[in-house]
């Protein structure tokens, strides 16, 4: 199982979502530590090769931005709450920077 590493303040943004969004986050990032996809995801080719989103609809729509490709950890690179239909440019270019912090 690849350990989880967070980028800057992702850990913090992560511990700010709804205890039931906080949860569901958990049990995606383990099953992604595993090998296997996150139960609602879709790819982030702006933020980089092999950056996913992890959806999360409950109390609100969550999102979890994260780097599985490398061998030795899952990076979780930006968690927020979204509060429009298209994700924000302010998260995708902070998720681009803290991509480019892990070498990607």
């Amino acid at each position: 199982m690849k350990p989880v590493k967070f980028i800057d303040t992702a850990k913090d943004d992560l511990s700010s979502f709804s205890p039931e969004a906080r949860r569901v986050a958990g049990f995606n990032l383990w099953r992604v530590q595993n090998g296997r996809m996150p139960s609602d995801w879709k790819p982030m080719p702006a933020v980089g090769a092999g950056a996913m989103e992890i959806r999360i609809h409950v109390e609100g729509a969550w999102r979890v931005i994260y780097v599985a490709k490398f061998d030795d950890a899952v990076y979780v690179l930006h968690a927020f709450r979204k509060k429009t239909q298209k994700t924000s440019q302010e998260d995708i270019a902070l998720a681009v920077r803290r991509y480019r912090q892990i070498g990607g």
